[in-house]
């Protein structure tokens, strides 16, 4: 997707996030429109007893669609943090295949920026977990 006049694309986000976070095994899949699609591949250490994927792994997959999507738009502010994130689970994620998560900005303030995270397992529309969360981003002055 382009990159909008301040941010990122998803390239550029997703050469950030290798360099920023080595461990990480989630894509970028676009960034830009106020919105971030990201893709986190499972394997047996994203699981938890009972075959499922875990709680940790769709909140750490929800927070950095959301830091994706403001990203994309502000640009490598690499300080702006999370301030809230609200997950529900919804369904039991297939533990064979990666989990797709498309978010949504609702508002991006020069201060605060809040979004939706709606995640799903690739192939099935039915979600296994909704997120909405906050940012704090620091004063670019």
């Amino acid at each position: 997707m382009s990159e909008s006049p301040q941010g990122m694309s998803a390239a550029a986000l997703e050469a950030f996030f290798c360099k920023e976070f080595p461990h990480s095994t989630m894509t970028v899949e676009s960034a830009g429109g106020h919105s971030a699609r990201l893709r986190q591949p499972v394997d047996v250490g994203h699981l938890r007893p009972g075959g499922t994927v875990s709680g940790p792994t769709l909140m750490a997959l929800a927070d950095a669609a959301l830091y994706a999507a403001i990203l994309g738009e502000i640009g490598q502010v690499a300080l702006a943090v999370t301030t809230n994130l609200n997950v529900n689970f919804l369904r039991k994620p297939a533990a064979d295949c990666a989990v797709i998560a498309d978010c949504r900005l609702l508002k991006l303030g020069k201060r605060l920026a809040t979004g939706e995270v709606t995640l799903y397992s690739e192939g099935n529309e039915a979600p296994v977990a909704h997120a909405v969360g906050t940012y704090a981003i620091p004063s670019r002055n």
